[in-house]
């Protein structure tokens, strides 16, 4: 059993899609993702993430090739486990690829990649980006069999879905999902395995989670922009940084 990993630094990617989803509402330049994550840069982000989906609903060729070019933060690329997606990755070569499941009709990501269930789909494509440098993780449930399976595939990181947990209405099930969760960090460290989170993240929710010694990253993206409407978007990430920073602190001591 490898020994637990516990990051002391808790990395956050703040994902810039939604950026573009507004600027696309209505066509033109108009909010730009370069600026977003400039801001992002100077608020404290360590990451961008971006997902670029197969039908380009917000963010888009153009803007993957603008913000390779324009920024000095590591890019997470989120992609479908596609010839396509597998093209653009080996091309671009971003510091990160996370590979996600992905339906035309879905408004985000829901539920995690089956990467058991998988195994000869992904095999190729977690082996080739690896080859050209690229940091493979992949985005799953909060499960041992996951887990064990992306350890398999010879992933070096794996993003729990906290989907669930962020969605969680009463005490029991918030407690029940956070327990599911604090499990899988645990397994997947043991595992060898570098530990990552995200999707559905609030400042209200955000604070147990990040308390997880072993999460190295999260990454967050629809809550900061939507408050960023409010507050502008280098507040929203200021605030989010803090309660990380703060939870953290508190797992140290």
């Amino acid at each position: 059993m490898t020994n637990l990993v516990r990051p002391k630094h808790l990395r956050l990617g703040v994902n810039i899609d939604h950026v573009a989803t507004i600027r696309n509402a209505r066509g033109g330049l108009h909010p730009c993702p370069l600026r977003a994550a400039e801001i992002a840069a100077a608020a404290g982000a360590d990451g961008i993430t971006i997902h670029l989906r197969e039908d380009r609903r917000h963010i888009t060729d153009t803007d993957l090739d603008m913000l390779s070019a324009g920024i000095a933060l590591p890019i997470n690329l989120e992609m479908a486990a596609t010839d396509e997606m597998l093209a653009i990755a080996l091309k671009y070569r971003p510091h990160a690829a996370c590979i996600v499941p992905e339906r035309r009709a879905e408004r985000t990501t829901e539920g995690g990649l089956d990467a058991a269930g998988q195994h000869n789909t992904l095999q190729p494509i977690v082996a080739r980006l690896a080859d050209a440098g690229i940091r493979v993780s992949l985005f799953i449930a909060p499960e041992e069999r996951q887990l064990e399976a992306a350890a398999r595939l010879g992933a070096p990181v794996v993003e729990l879905h906290t989907g669930p947990y962020a969605h969680a209405v009463t005490p029991e099930d918030v407690a029940a999902e956070l327990a599911r969760l604090t499990r899988a960090a645990q397994a997947g460290a043991a595992l060898g395995l570098e530990m990552h989170a995200g999707h559905g993240l609030t400042y209200d929710n955000v604070t147990p989670v990040a308390a997880l010694a072993q999460l190295a990253e999260l990454n967050i993206g629809h809550f900061l922009i939507g408050e960023a409407v409010f507050v502008g978007l280098d507040a929203a990430i200021r605030r989010m940084r803090g309660l990380m920073d703060e939870a953290r602190a508190t797992v140290q001591r």
